[in-house]
Parts: C-alpha cells; structure tokens; sequence
C-alpha cells in the first residue's frame, strides 16, 4: 500500500464533483470517472495510483484493479503522448476498420499496445465505440472521436498528432 497520496488535491476536487453525483454511501460508483481523472493526472494507473483512488473512494483496492483491467480506456503501463484506439468491433472491422489498423500499424512501426521508440503513439485495439456508420473510427486519447479514416486521412492525423 502507497502511503503518500498520489492524487493532487486538483484532482480530489475533480474526484469530489463525479462522487456528489451519487448516494452518499456509494461513492464507489464514481470509480469509473476517479480512474480517468487520476490517469488525466498520471498518464497511466500504477498500482499506487490504483490503490490510492480505492482508498479515496473506501473501496477494495481489488475492485478497482478489476475496473481498470476489464476496459481499455485505462492505460496500466505508460503509454505514447497519443494513444489511437482503433475499432475492430466487427461493424467497424467490415468497413475497414481492419484495413485502417494494418495501415497504422505499417506506418507506425508498432503491434497492438506497442508504443512507438519516439513515444509519440501507442496503438490498441479497441471495441465498439458506437459510431458504426462512421467507420472506420478510432479514439485519440480516450477524448476525441475521428470518422471514416481512409489512408489519406490516418496520415494528416498522424502527422497533426507528432
């Protein structure tokens, strides 16, 4: 167990706003947005960081790591600046989602949860991110959604990304 804190007191404010949002004796259900918040802080969650969020919320530190390990929103290990999350969910995976991962993958010199030597990209496959009509489509940084991403545009995304 970590025994300096390693959420910013910035970060506990943030924390606080998503645990009001629920009963007050299931602060619990705010881990979701107290793990992203002190991965926004930390880049990525640490069995520290993981601890010290449970400890926040009066939770088994085992609740959280199952939390954390089940999506891949969670980075568990550092990862690039930018973290492109490709759909491969089978939608996407028929209308190119497939194509559009092998081209990043080419491009960008790296496998699936690879990070490139630059430490720019990581690359990581993702489930359904419910724009299927869209494909294919990938997340930057777990924040923003980009559509349809032919070659053309993988490579101005790449590019406005370095």
């Amino acid at each position: 167990m970590s025994t300096v804190a390693l959420i910013s007191d910035d970060s506990k404010r943030r924390i606080d706003r998503e645990i009001a949002k629920f009963p007050a004796d299931q602060k619990q259900s705010a881990v979701m947005a107290a793990l992203t918040i002190a991965q926004d802080q930390h880049g990525w969650l640490s069995s520290a960081v993981m601890e010290d969020v449970a400890k926040y919320l009066g939770m088994p530190t085992i609740a959280v790591y199952e939390v954390a390990t089940f999506y891949n929103m969670y980075n568990l290990k550092p990862a690039g600046k930018c973290k492109i999350t490709v759909c491969t969910n089978l939608p996407c995976a028929l209308s190119g989602g497939v194509d559009a991962a092998e081209y990043l993958k080419k491009k960008l010199g790296v496998d699936w949860r690879e990070t490139t030597p630059d430490g720019n990209f990581t690359l990581v496959e993702g489930e359904c991110m419910g724009a299927c009509g869209d494909a294919p489509v990938l997340l930057v940084n777990n924040k923003r959604m980009c559509s349809f991403m032919s070659n053309e545009k993988l490579d101005a995304l790449i590019e406005e990304l370095k």
